[in-house]
């Protein structure tokens, strides 16, 4: 078939990549290169050279109308990504992420009947807190936000009067409730791609990605993924920035699981023009992820528990993927322990730029942390 990953340059278009042209199909990216994420806006070395490249952002219509020539499946993977950062640089995020995707979704049904499939990257934020269960009730509860009160009394865990929440696998149906502008423009790409892809007939799916760590994360980006910005921290012998108190829990999958889940979304049709989870199912801490990385790169550094809380942070989320299993025949293959030896193998060939602090400090003067 003849693909088109947007973002395909990216950590997880690029494995995406070089996973559809080993199946044999024609690859073409787009991608803008962003020099947040790639280094002095240098195209990367892991970019796939058996696929066509265009270097172009998702914005320009008439780069978008090129790249769409011939193509029958497209991946949408381009967005900006960070959720602190996108609550000062509003404009940039909804830019890249919602314009960019309306864009993408006119020049695609210019020309509907010729497209198979539309797979979008959303994102597990876009639930906020994830899904509970009271203890005594056993009825399951879906909370928003913590209070500014209770977190300034560093009274971090999910309650129902005077009873502690047990944080339990969040499912597709539960209620929406994006807590930063990254997360709602996730949404809002989710839903116009679900909801365009129906009304033209285009079969779309939207896999809510929880916290994908693996090899190609951006370790110079201080607003990626929890393991490469510890990673990072830990390669320049600082100590891993924790906010509260580490124990927040959330759900690890590596990034081969994710191209998995999007190579069934190809192959079949039972999932078409839904949302379905992508994760483990087992819940981590923050705590033990900065320890296990620590340990595996040899570094006798303890993260530094800074009992700070940031706007919009949430306590617990993992993944209840029964819908991906039983639609897709989805089954994570990697477990944490094997890919963080694989992430670390990596990493310790890597050069790491440490901007955790400036990116925290930035964050304060925003008055994003408290």
């Amino acid at each position: 078939m003849k693909i088109l990953v947007t973002g395909g340059a990216g950590f997880i278009g690029s494995h995406l990549v070089d996973a559809l042209v080993e199946r044999g199909h024609t690859v073409r990216i787009l991608d803008s290169i962003v020099e947040q994420v790639h280094i002095g806006g240098k195209i990367p070395e892991h970019l796939n050279p058996e696929a066509e490249f265009i270097r172009a952002d998702v914005c320009d219509a008439d780069a978008v109308a090129k790249a769409l020539d011939g193509i029958e499946v497209v991946y949408h993977q381009a967005a900006e990504v960070g959720v602190g950062q996108s609550m000062y640089e509003i404009v940039r995020y909804v830019k890249a992420n919602d314009l960019g995707t309306a864009v993408l979704l006119e020049e695609m049904i210019n020309r509907k009947d010729q497209f198979q499939k539309l797979i979008v990257a959303s994102s597990m934020s876009i639930y906020g807190e994830g899904a509970y269960r009271n203890p005594a009730t056993g009825e399951t509860v879906n909370p928003q936000l913590r209070s500014d009160e209770q977190l300034a009394a560093h009274e971090w865990e999910l309650r129902a009067g005077d009873i502690e929440l047990e944080p339990i696998g969040t499912t597709e149906e539960k209620p929406l409730f994006p807590t930063s502008v990254y997360a709602v423009s996730k949404q809002d790409q989710e839903q116009y791609c679900l909801a365009v892809g129906r009304a033209y007939k285009i079969p779309t799916v939207a896999f809510r990605y929880f916290n994908v760590y693996g090899t190609r994360q951006a370790l110079s980006n201080p607003y990626t993924g929890v393991c490469a910005i510890f990673s990072s921290r830990l390669m320049n012998d600082q100590a891993p920035m924790i906010f509260e108190d580490g124990l927040q829990s959330r759900d690890f999958v590596h990034v081969s699981d994710i191209v998995q889940a999007n190579l069934l979304a190809l192959e079949s049709d039972d999932a078409d023009y839904q949302a379905v989870n992508v994760g483990t199912g087992r819940a981590t801490s923050v705590k033990e992820i900065a320890e296990l990385l620590a340990k595996g790169l040899g570094k006798d550094i303890k993260p530094e528990i800074v009992g700070k809380y940031r706007e919009g942070d949430i306590r617990h989320c993992v993944s209840d993927i029964s819908k991906a299993k039983a639609l897709l025949g989805y089954e994570p293959k990697v477990t944490l322990e094997t890919g963080l030896e694989e992430l670390l193998a990596w990493v310790s060939e890597q050069e790491a730029d440490d901007k955790v602090q400036a990116a925290t400090a930035e964050l304060a003067a925003h008055s994003l942390v408290k």
